[in-house]
């Protein structure tokens, strides 16, 4: 490939030989080419399929199968005509574009014999080749100093990097060993704590049963003396009878033989031996001195709406008063005694004393052990955040190492960084390494354009393509990718992006980075040397 220090060389020549003598040779021979097109030999076809005389050469006839004997002729259709566009870049053109009326070479020689009216163009378009060439050479050369610069800083970094990595390693070590430590200390100090802790708790149980034990005797004096309605001294079976709550089969009555069990076997107890059955007793009995709950009635639905037909109350029909009056007879043919039962009343359960829940406050002593556990918890988990700091810090810079910036490492630049394009529409962000994205301009959700994969340049340099794959998926489509072709520039910015293919996107990208070394190399020209 030709640098652009090469090409101004090669301009500057063409230019200033403009005036030099052309070599003498057949119209349209290139002078690379000179030699095979001896005047006074016979003419051997470039190919060697034959030999001709040499003025069967340009005669408008074709004699050789690859037309090397119409240079400057239309007469064989796979030639070729050489252009020297002398003060410019010279060129080949078909052989069938010869006089046919349109200039193809800047210096007019293809239309020699046709009439056709054309100016030599070739200095004005050399001396504008030449200023692009300039300015592209100029474009080049601070690249290449700017990548020269970036180089070194890369280096600087890397150094950077690998010490903060060793410094990092040091204080991982450390920060384990202290870790360790401090876990031991935490463990010495929870141990104490723990067992005060639970001191504490088993003495407040202790004293929860005690004053659940005190509650629930003064519970069952209260109960007996309710239960003795004939205040005689004993609790009887007919006065356990008469409360429905007590009820053991669930038929709504209690009976004979359900108090009896409930008093252990015998008719009546006495307050010595009603402590005894007390624990058949407790759970379901409520005492009289509870609030009563009235019990819920359900409304008919019948009843529902004539409440709710304000008109029927204040004004009933007589078919109304008849319903009433046949309700009335019905219910008459229930017996009386069916009425006489009282519903079975529902108390309040007793409301828990809130202060029983409560456990009293740890004393000084087993303060000042929590304390001291806590600080060491403290310790422990604070060594811990920052041992894992330093993992987190270990592993970025391990990670951004282990990516390829370049021979040179002059991509490293870029890592961490973002740059935008805003078109009409949306609003594209490539950061290099990471992901490629795209955002509508107006609002709306980001899509993910594919994420870094590999190098993707050709064999002789992989660093002029990178491939960002596994993106959002389309619909009814693959997967969204990016290539991003990279080209020298002074400045680091994305130029332009497109979609080629579907959910294939192709972004322009300059960076210093890619910038090569200006070369005046004019062997690597062919034909720029032809007059």
């Amino acid at each position: 490939m030709m640098t652009c220090a090469a090409l101004l060389i090669v301009i500057g020549m063409a230019v200033s030989s403009a005036a030099a003598v052309e070599v003498q040779r057949p119209r349209g021979v290139p002078l690379s080419k000179r030699q095979f097109y001896e005047e006074n030999k016979p003419f051997t076809c470039l190919d060697g399929s034959r030999t001709i005389p040499f003025d069967r050469v340009n005669d408008d006839y074709c004699d050789c199968r690859d037309g090397s004997d119409e240079p400057g002729t239309a007469a064989c259709p796979n030639g070729s005509f050489h252009c020297t566009n002398a003060g410019f870049r010279p060129t080949f053109i078909p052989s069938s574009r010869i006089n046919d009326g349109i200039c193809d070479c800047c210096d007019t020689t293809d239309e020699y014999n046709s009439g056709a009216k054309c100016e030599n163009t070739c200095k004005e378009l050399g001396q504008k080749e030449h200023e692009v060439l300039q300015k592209m050479a100029e474009i080049t050369k601070e690249g290449f100093l700017l990548k020269q610069q970036l180089i070194q800083e890369a280096k600087n970094r890397q150094q950077e990097k690998q010490s903060k990595l060793t410094e990092l390693q040091n204080n991982k070590k450390e920060l384990e060993e202290k870790v360790e430590a401090l876990r031991t200390v935490k463990e010495t100090a929870e141990q104490p704590e723990k067992e005060a802790k639970e001191l504490h708790l088993k003495a407040w149980e202790e004293q929860k049963a005690i004053i659940r034990a005190e509650k629930d005797k003064a519970k069952m004096a209260e109960a007996f003396l309710e239960l003795d309605d004939d205040a005689d001294g004993f609790v009887a079976v007919a006065e356990l009878q008469t409360h429905a709550e007590l009820d053991t089969d669930a038929d709504g009555t209690v009976s004979e033989t359900e108090a009896q069990g409930l008093l252990g076997g015998v008719d009546h107890v006495d307050t010595a031996s009603f402590e005894k059955v007390w624990d058949n007793i407790k759970d379901k009995y409520v005492s009289e001195s509870q609030p009563v709950e009235p019990a819920p009635v359900d409304t008919p639905p019948e009843e529902s709406n004539k409440l709710a037909d304000n008109d029927s109350e204040q004004y009933p029909s007589d078919d109304d008063v008849q319903e009433e009056e046949e309700e009335d007879e019905e219910e008459d043919d229930y017996p009386e005694e069916d009425f006489d039962k009282a519903p079975p009343t529902v108390k309040t359960p007793p409301k828990k004393d809130e202060d029983e829940e409560a456990m009293p406050p740890y004393d000084d002593e087993t303060r000042v052990l929590i304390d001291a556990a806590q600080k060491a918890r403290d310790n422990f988990e604070e060594s811990e955040r920052a041992l894992r700091d330093v993992d987190d810090q270990m592993k970025n810079i391990e990670k951004e190492i282990s990516f390829d910036f370049g021979p040179d490492s002059e991509f490293s630049y870029l890592y961490s960084q973002c740059y935008e394009l805003t078109t009409s529409e949306y609003i594209y962000k490539l950061c290099p390494f990471n992901r490629v994205s795209q955002k509508p301009k107006y609002g709306g959700s980001e899509t993910n354009l594919g994420t870094w994969g590999t190098w993707a340049g050709p064999e002789d340099n992989k660093y002029l393509l990178m491939k960002y794959e596994h993106g959002t998926g389309c619909w009814q489509g693959p997967n969204r990718s990016t290539t991003v072709k990279l080209t020298c520039g002074k400045e680091t910015t994305v130029m332009s992006t497109s979609e080629p293919s579907r959910c294939e996107y192709l972004m322009e990208f300059t960076t210093p980075a890619v910038c090569q070394e200006p070369e005046a190399v004019i062997s690597s020209l062919h034909g720029h040397d032809e007059f």
